[in-house]
């Protein structure tokens, strides 16, 4: 008799609108229901098999207790491309490389970005992004069907608005685990179709389907956090929270695992981050990521040096898997330089003899992480005492009703108590500022920590750090800053809008996922004088010149500067063609007036910005 799943049905019939929605999108069966009420087309939990092979998400577990075995954390590559044919061809070379080390990987198979999408509420913005970033929902089931998974396992990304559609799809697709990505607030940057309140609903259920049908699960992430300038016990504390949200759902501790970035700047802080997690999560297993916003050297094979850094602390630390890093500076890498990557991760594990390093910072600073998340755990659940680590476990999140458990979360994202400097969810408080100090850690500057959070337990920097103040507009021109398509990657983009603050412009913020029409109309009704447009998927031939072309409806195209950036090919080999040919004709193609890459000097940039509106006004 099968097992009974009433989350799953329960939420296949409250979502019903948006299964079909995703159905017609995606062109792939989904559940449905019958003229009786009852759930169809929905099939049976894993364990199963599924094209001649048992799969289920403690197929990944059983890798993770390898690793604690050997020392040697299991590679989890990212590797899809935009078809399974493709896909499936470039996996081989890394799957070549695994077999000539013996090893077996967690591969994580990296999906077109418009599934992160509303398929319900975000139809055009799916459509505009159509087929870029990764393999489409349809290719995964292809993929599946060629022997994808067979022997590595694979796991999808599952983020944005509806995780737990996208969850559906995966076990129907057949995928042994799924990259259920954050289900608390930081990692969503852009301003997605959903408020934060649906968006944490969303991750619940789709962590109730993961639990009734034994999918491992991504539960939450250090990564996001740190990558929008989050500290480290924040991070702590967001992903004890997504973990009672699991307890509350009955997932199994062992098919749960957070990510974290390891920096590689200071190793004795990388320790002390792990240990202070490893001591205090419920989830069984731990995925090290290389942090990658630190200015790494524009050479891919240069760059190997840099990741090298953080594999060594991975290792050392005892991480469960770790996903090796290639190609970095430009979009999806081609299976052979994944496999070079792997290769190199595999021989610094190798390599490195496994010691446990003891030293008085690793425990102080392991406190410290604790201290933080403990203070934010007590703020966030409106608790009288002070919280200890060893008072959070399953008996301790059976006190609440999930229901009650969500509105904590939610009420703590909007109170300004769960906080990043650079989180961008539209309804969420910002307040916080922090700096990255010489030791490699992320610290509050003062007077700036945690709104209603006892700031005694807040790491504060020492270092003399000049306070960012509120920017003064000097300057008569309005700049208008958006990503475009399917796209929720505003770091680059922030960083841009800083410096144009900071130069005295006034910056309208779009954050991202725009249609380029609804930024140009911004344009004409701010009258602003400088568009800048983002797009980190390779989709800039397709949506860049969208903008101008809207911009030309409005009789504007030739009072307004127009600037991009972030990636114009999403595939490494693509890349280099495009650069060569905006330098040899210019970016006009593109239709902008300039784009900025990776790398931008952003001094550099700024300059050349005034210089151009100072040309406009003077012709």
């Amino acid at each position: 008799m099968a097992k009974a799943r009433p989350n799953t049905e329960r939420i296949i019939k409250e979502d019903i609108d948006r299964i079909k929605a995703y159905e017609k999108a995606f062109g792939v069966k989904m559940p449905y229901v019958d003229e009786n009420g009852d759930v169809q087309g929905l099939p049976d939990p894993y364990p199963r098999e599924v094209n001649g092979v048992v799969r289920s998400g403690y197929r990944i577990a059983e890798l993770g207790r390898q690793a604690v075995k050997t020392g040697n954390p299991i590679l989890n590559p990212i590797l899809g491309r935009n078809s399974a044919e493709e896909t499936y061809k470039e996996s081989q070379y890394m799957y070549d490389m695994a077999e000539k080390h013996g090893t077996t990987l967690f591969h994580f198979v990296h999906s077109e970005a418009t599934r992160h999408i509303d398929p319900l509420d975000g139809i055009e913005l799916i459509e505009q992004s159509r087929g870029k970033g990764g393999i489409t929902p349809a290719g995964e089931r292809e993929y599946v069907q060629m022997g994808g998974g067979s022997k590595h396992p694979i796991r999808i990304n599952a983020t944005g608005d509806t995780t737990h559609i996208n969850i559906l799809n995966g076990l129907i697709a057949g995928f042994d685990g799924t990259d259920l990505g954050p289900v608390i607030h930081v990692h969503f940057g852009g301003r997605g179709i959903h408020d934060f309140r649906t968006k944490v609903v969303n991750g619940l259920k789709a962590i109730q389907i993961c639990a009734e049908n034994n999918i491992f699960v991504q539960l939450d992430t250090h990564k996001h956090i740190n990558n929008i300038m989050g500290t480290d016990g924040m991070a702590l504390a967001m992903c004890l929270l997504s973990e009672g949200l699991a307890v509350k759902a009955g997932l199994d501790r062992a098919l749960s695992a957070i990510q974290m970035n390891v920096a590689g700047i200071n190793i004795l802080a990388d320790l002390a981050l792990v240990k202070a997690f490893r001591e205090t999560i419920w989830s069984e297993f731990i995925i090290a990521v290389p942090e990658t916003f630190q200015n790494p050297p524009a050479d891919l094979i240069a760059e190997q040096a840099h990741f090298a850094r953080m594999a060594v602390s991975a290792k050392l630390a005892g991480a469960n898997f770790y996903r090796p890093k290639a190609a970095e500076n430009v979009g999806i890498p081609t299976g052979e330089s994944m496999a070079k990557a792997i290769w190199a991760s595999q021989n610094v594990f190798e390599g490195t003899y496994k010691v446990d390093i003891h030293d008085s910072f690793i425990d102080e600073r392991k406190e410290e992480i604790k201290a933080e998340a403990m203070a934010v755990l007590t703020a966030a659940l409106n608790k009288d005492k002070m919280l200890k680590p060893e008072d959070i476990n399953v008996e301790f999140w059976n006190q609440y009703d999930e229901h009650e458990l969500i509105d904590l979360i939610v009420e703590a994202g909007k109170s300004g108590i769960l906080d990043t400097p650079r989180a961008g969810g539209w309804d969420l408080k910002r307040f916080v500022k922090t700096h990255r100090d010489k030791d490699g850690i992320r610290r509050y500057l003062p007077n700036y920590t945690p709104l209603g959070v006892d700031e005694k337990y807040m790491p504060v920097t020492k270092e003399d750090v000049e306070v960012p103040q509120d920017y003064v507009v000097t300057k008569k021109d309005k700049v208008v800053l958006a990503t475009v398509g399917a796209d929720a990657h505003v770091v680059g983009i922030n960083m841009v809008k800083e410096a144009f603050q900071k130069a005295g412009y006034e910056v309208i913020f779009l954050r991202g996922m725009n249609l380029p029409e609804t930024v140009a109309d911004v344009v004409a009704e701010t009258k602003a004088s400088v568009v800048g447009v983002s797009n980190l998927l390779g989709l800039g031939m397709t949506l860049f010149p969208r903008v101008e072309s809207r911009l030309k409806e409005l009789g504007l195209r030739d009072e307004v500067l127009v600037i991009a950036g972030g990636r114009i090919a999403e595939k490494e080999e693509d890349h280099a063609m495009f650069e060569k040919k905006i330098k040899d004709e210019g970016a006009g193609f593109l239709g902008v007036d300039e784009f900025f890459g990776p790398g931008t000097d952003l001094d550099e940039f700024v300059k050349w910005v005034d210089e151009s509106l100072a040309n406009k006004k003077n012709k």
